[in-house]
């Protein structure tokens, strides 16, 4: 899986399991996190990153604050690469 593929992924995943994720210009965000707002977490991507960052803050949140929603779904073997070791095959 290319990591353009890995990261479309990733966003479905995302979307599926309920996690915020906003895209955000260069000039608005230098980096790209997670934050939280009241009870929801959010992931801001800053365009400025590296695809391959941006690949990471989005597998880290989904780690961090989606486990056990991800740990219930099929995922494919990149994907859930890219969740280990806390999300188990």
């Amino acid at each position: 899986m290319t990591t353009p593929e890995l990261f479309a992924a990733l966003l479905d995943l995302a979307r599926e399991v309920d996690l915020e994720v906003r895209r955000v210009p260069v000039e608005d965000a230098q980096t790209s996190g997670v934050c939280r707002l009241r009870d929801r977490f959010w992931v801001l991507l800053s365009a400025g990153d590296p695809l391959e960052e941006r690949v990471a803050v989005l597998a880290a949140a989904l780690r961090d604050h989606k486990r056990e929603a991800c740990e219930a779904r099929f995922l494919p073997p990149a994907v859930r690469a890219v969740l280990e070791p806390e999300i188990g095959s």
